[in-house]
């Protein structure tokens, strides 16, 4: 599951610098990072729930 949620991260990141999603908070290509400070945050929370 950690996998293909990074993936689906790393599409959304090369999507947003490609053209902007114009979703709130991500209305500009420079907006990628936030995507990427999402992914590693959910990635943390994901090894910390892991056994």
């Amino acid at each position: 599951m950690s996998k293909a949620l990074a993936v689906i991260l790393l599409l959304a990141m090369a999507i947003q610098v490609i053209r902007p999603l114009n979703l709130p908070g991500l209305r500009y290509r420079r907006d990628f990072w936030k995507i990427a400070v999402f992914a590693i945050a959910l990635m943390m929370l994901t090894v910390l729930i892991r056994p």
